[in-house]
């Protein structure tokens, strides 16, 4: 059953918004803004987005809800008093990688690419025939670059990242540093392969994850079917107890 103690930890894409072709055609709803700081005063500020986008994006397109948040799957992130940290500094190994893939994508149509600093994603979402092909390029610049870095699927989107980052260390990070997190039972709810490492955080520290869409090879324990479902979910938390 839900409960007041717990801290919930919310993915962004997929999650809270559907997918879109491109990163910026995404829609914020007047609902969402509204159910967000509904939850965020229901559960004593104990509510973050945890988002594969950097925070200047979730940021403009939640303004002006105020939350804590992890962005780029927890290289960066925002503390509940506001300030903002970075795991790294910009890796200068990315250079070369950069420039390659600025022309992959020139000369393959329906691609694109998101610079955001510390990684590099190349989305395919537009050009699914292309997926074996983007497969290959970004496998090839991640042997480049060696073990520092990861190389991770997602829903027709490559990442090339710092390792040792995700989105279960940016939970374990609040939890274990934040006050307004601690003590509470971690609920995660996500959509994609990235989502998994937080599922497995919330998991073994007795919390609850949440799978939204696909069940396959996942270790979230419930699962909700779409965007909508989890938005009237989330409306159901917002209810005080009697």
């Amino acid at each position: 059953m839900p409960s007041r103690d717990w801290a919930l930890f919310l993915d962004f894409d997929g999650t809270l918004v559907s997918l879109a072709a491109h990163p910026d055609d995404v829609h914020v709803s007047p609902r969402l803004k509204t159910l967000l700081g509904q939850l965020d005063r229901a559960f004593d500020g104990a509510v973050a987005v945890v988002s594969g986008r950097p925070l200047d994006q979730l940021e403009r397109l939640l303004a002006p809800v105020s939350l804590p948040m992890a962005g780029i799957h927890g290289l960066e992130w925002r503390n509940p008093d506001g300030t903002r940290h970075t795991a790294v500094d910009q890796p200068a190994q990315l250079a070369s990688c950069r420039d390659a893939l600025a022309s992959f994508v020139e000369a393959h149509p329906g691609l694109h690419y998101e610079d955001k600093g510390v990684s590099l994603t190349l989305h395919y979402r537009t050009a699914p025939e292309l997926a074996e092909t983007c497969r290959e390029f970004i496998e090839a610049q991640h042997r480049a670059l060696g073990d520092t870095f990861e190389l991770i699927p997602g829903k027709c989107v490559f990442e090339l990242r710092p390792s040792g980052y995700h989105k279960g260390t940016a939970v374990a990070r609040l939890l274990d540093e934040e006050s307004t997190f601690q003590t509470r039972t971690p609920v995660f709810i996500g959509d994609d392969v990235t989502d998994e490492d937080a599922f497995r955080t919330v998991n073994a520290r007795g919390g609850h994850s949440v799978r939204v869409g696909s069940q396959d090879e996942t270790a979230a324990t419930y699962h909700l079917q779409s965007v909508q479902e989890v938005l009237t979910w989330l409306e159901t938390l917002t209810t005080p107890d009697p």
